[in-house]
């Protein structure tokens, strides 16, 4: 098995945390998203992953680097491809074609799932997707009377289905799908100035090949802040029975509500932590109270009140309440 991560957008929603992070690196519940994406993936696959492909942007060395120990942690190789120009979803696959070969699984970087099941290798492709309010904004899948999809159809004016694909593909052939993406690119052939990947599912749909709907329990977004703060909620949930503070924590009379994951070398002075506040490696709260919130590295918190937040690396915020705060990498918040 191998996997293709298309991870080389901007992350514009995310901002201004997306400025000096790619998004696929935002931490949730103290691991970058695209680790969590990768676990996940591996959880439902019932055979070894043999390789990660991952298609990144200019992102630099040290990213590469983590990617690397991501594909290690589940014994698989790493291949790092570079998307050079933002030119829409079946582009950016085609990024990876030395990867698209035999069973393939495609994952978008900003799609999380909770999910309980193993993956069914012998269909032809599997289409995960979710039932949703507003179709408009998705690509959708209509289906036929044997459950198999009929029409794919890229954020429909008028509805045609609520069951929009959340970004997770399995392909038993990965060479169909590249011939099908690369015949899109060699004619030209767009969607809104961009080559689309549902036409090339399209094609391959008209040539005989049976696509069926996968089904995960939860879709969790990382678009945007309260999306992204909204998925560590969930996410120090599921894992909430794991290991979530680190031995090096230093707790000086401050009450902890769990779910919280604290890393390395982070200190708590009379404060109240959680729920569901994640804090990373070194960062230290004093006299505050903290509540559904995501905090980076090396930040240091006083004197304040926090939720529905997210605050960057080496941030300081002191002697302030907010109930909806985003500040990213090295900025200074004092009252």
């Amino acid at each position: 098995m191998k996997i293709v991560i298309p991870m080389a957008g901007r992350g514009t929603r995310l901002r201004p945390h997306t400025l000096t992070t790619p998004k696929p690196l935002i931490p949730i519940a103290g691991k970058a998203i695209v680790h969590r994406l990768v676990e996940d993936l591996a959880r439902l696959c019932s055979e070894p992953i043999e390789e990660i492909g991952f298609i990144i942007g200019d992102f630099g060395d040290e990213v590469k680097e983590e990617l690397k120990e991501i594909a290690i942690e589940v014994g698989a190789s790493c291949k790092i491809y570079t998307q050079d120009k933002a030119l829409g979803t079946a582009h950016a696959i085609l990024c990876a074609e030395e990867s698209l070969d035999g069973n393939v699984i495609v994952a978008f970087a900003d799609t999380l799932f909770n999910a309980n099941f193993k993956l069914d290798t012998d269909q032809d492709s599997i289409i995960w997707v979710q039932q949703v309010e507003d179709p408009s904004a998705f690509g959708v899948v209509k289906l036929g009377n044997d459950n198999a999809i009929t029409d794919f159809v890229e954020k429909p004016k008028d509805f045609v289905s609520d069951l929009a694909i959340i970004g997770i593909y399995y392909f038993k052939d990965g060479e169909n799908l590249k011939n099908e993406l690369q015949y899109l690119v060699d004619n030209d052939i767009t969607s809104g100035g961009e080559y689309q990947l549902t036409a090339a599912l399209e094609n391959m749909k008209n040539k005989g090949l049976r696509f069926v709907t996968g089904q995960v329990t939860e879709w969790l977004d990382c678009g945007n802040k309260d999306a992204t703060v909204h998925t560590n909620q969930r996410y120090l949930e599921y894992i909430k029975d794991t290991k979530l503070i680190d031995d090096s924590v230093e707790n000086n009379n401050s009450v902890i509500i769990p779910p919280v994951y604290l890393g390395k070398n982070v200190k708590l002075n009379n404060s109240v932590v959680g729920p569901h506040v994640s804090i990373g490696d070194g960062s230290s709260v004093d006299n505050s109270i903290i509540s559904n919130t995501i905090v980076q590295k090396d930040t240091i918190i006083n004197n304040a009140v926090l939720e529905n937040s997210m605050l960057g690396n080496k941030v300081c915020f002191e002697g302030r309440s907010a109930q909806s705060a985003s500040i990213g990498d090295f900025n200074t918040v004092k009252h």
